[in-house]
């Protein structure tokens, strides 16, 4: 008899995590409106930003964020999967400053392609890490589509005095980053069985772990701006951080944090899609300085992450503490210049 062969969920989606992203340029163009702001009084951050989740004042000194995120899948495993998308769809809580209250998931399932237990796998991994996170997974909404898909509507609520956006770094901040890049390249890799097992683990363990840290930073003043690296890969939302400050970002090329081995498979012409969408879309803003190995970085820091680190804006009198928590700063927040990202060896 022979064995049904075990289903691999990468293979029933074009698209990877994050890496679904729509590039930079084309939401642009989907986003236009001629809603004059504000529309709402009471509307802290909303469509005119490009922040991580709306903020709304309640008008008692805390304000509640709603974010939603939803992707198709990034790894085979079904738990796995559900367990990134949630941890993703947590993140923009964190990176506003914020504290998760509750979750209801969204569920896009091709129910004549896969089995239900497979989804009901993802959906536990979910509530998995809504269980980490302290907040209960309280409903959701599914759908039949073509493929599979899964995320999270998150509620948080934040003091409003320590609400973080992603539009208020200042001139002299160092940048923090609080995790290593490259999960857009190795996925990929996955996908194409390419990636070794232990390497596999590795970028799982990162994309499952909870940017927490983001509601600690939150009570911090030095931390003048924060978001979180996801699709449009860190150049994407440094560039974001950048002009919606009116700054430039100077990057050190050295002390970004890579994944060992991500440098590798890009060597090797292994890295997804997404990367050329989102350097198309916004590599017109981004200088390499000479010295800079421009076939290496012109991969790297586009690469679409998936719940990736915390990208921080803060006050040099915090470099001590944070390079404690978080490593060396790796890059700083200069006058405004003809570039909205420098990149310096």
């Amino acid at each position: 008899m022979t064995e049904t062969p075990a289903i691999r969920l990468t293979q029933f989606s074009h698209g990877a995590g994050c890496g679904c992203k729509i590039a930079p340029k084309v939401l642009d163009e989907i986003l236009k409106t001629s809603v004059a702001w504000p529309d709402n009084d009471k509307l802290l951050v909303g469509n005119h930003s490009r922040d991580d989740a709306a903020v709304y004042d309640l008008g008692n000194g805390q304000a509640i964020i709603s974010t939603t995120d939803f992707f198709m899948p990034i790894v085979d495993d079904p738990f796995d999967f559900g367990r990134i998308a949630a941890a993703n769809s947590i993140s923009d809580i964190y990176a506003m400053g914020g504290k998760p209250l509750m979750a209801i998931a969204v569920l896009g399932w091709p129910v004549n392609k896969i089995p239900a237990d497979i989804a009901q796998k993802v959906v536990e991994g979910g509530r998995s890490i809504c269980q980490e996170a302290g907040i209960p997974l309280a409903g959701g909404h599914s759908i039949d589509s073509p493929e599979p898909i899964f995320g999270l509507a998150v509620t948080g609520i934040v003091p409003v005095e320590n609400l973080k956006k992603n539009n208020t770094a200042r001139e002299g901040d160092l940048l923090f980053l609080t995790k290593p890049l490259g999960v857009g390249t190795l996925s990929t890799a996955q996908k194409r069985g390419l990636l070794p097992e232990a390497m596999l683990n590795l970028i799982v363990k990162q994309m499952t772990t909870l940017n927490k840290a983001g509601e600690e930073l939150g009570k911090m003043p030095g931390v003048h701006a924060m978001t979180d690296v996801t699709g449009f890969g860190f150049l994407g939302h440094l560039i974001e951080m950048a002009g919606g400050s009116g700054l430039t970002a100077e990057v050190w090329y050295q002390k970004i944090p890579a994944i060992p081995g991500v440098q590798d498979f890009i060597a090797q012409g292994v890295f997804p899609d997404g990367t050329t969408r989102n350097w198309s879309s916004y590599g017109e803003h981004v200088s390499f300085e000479k010295g800079v190995p421009v076939a290496e970085a012109f991969k790297l820091l586009p690469d679409p992450q998936t719940n990736g680190g915390l990208l921080i804006s803060a006050d040099a009198s915090l470099a001590e503490p944070l390079k404690v928590l978080f490593g060396e700063p790796v890059g700083r927040m200069i006058a405004a210049q003809n570039k909205k990202v420098m990149v310096q060896p």
